[in-house]
């Protein structure tokens, strides 16, 4: 009994250890370089202020508003088009 005992706080042991080993290993996820892209959200899905009257994110009263952003990744909001045009780095 006492061996079987050894032997499993020896295989628990050498478990934990593994498992710590390789959770080291991992680097942290990179984060994605955002931009404001305006003219491109949804009614009440854009991320934050669309403009005067607005307070914060969900309030864009229509699809594609001007003044209403959403964070997409850098350097591919003027290639998102929409039916009222591209995305645009300034309000509109």
């Amino acid at each position: 009994m006492n061996t079987r005992t050894f032997a499993t706080a020896a295989f628990t042991l050498a478990t934990l250890a593994s498992g710590v080993a390789m959770a080291q290993n991992q680097q942290p996820a990179a984060k994605t370089a955002v931009e404001k892209c305006y003219g491109v959200s949804m009614a009440g899905q854009n991320d934050c202020k669309a403009g005067e009257g607005t307070t914060c994110a969900g309030t864009a009263k229509m699809d594609y508003q001007g003044n209403a952003w959403k964070n997409v990744p850098a350097g591919t909001c003027a290639s998102i088009k929409t039916p009222r045009g591209m995305g645009s780095l300034k309000p509109f």
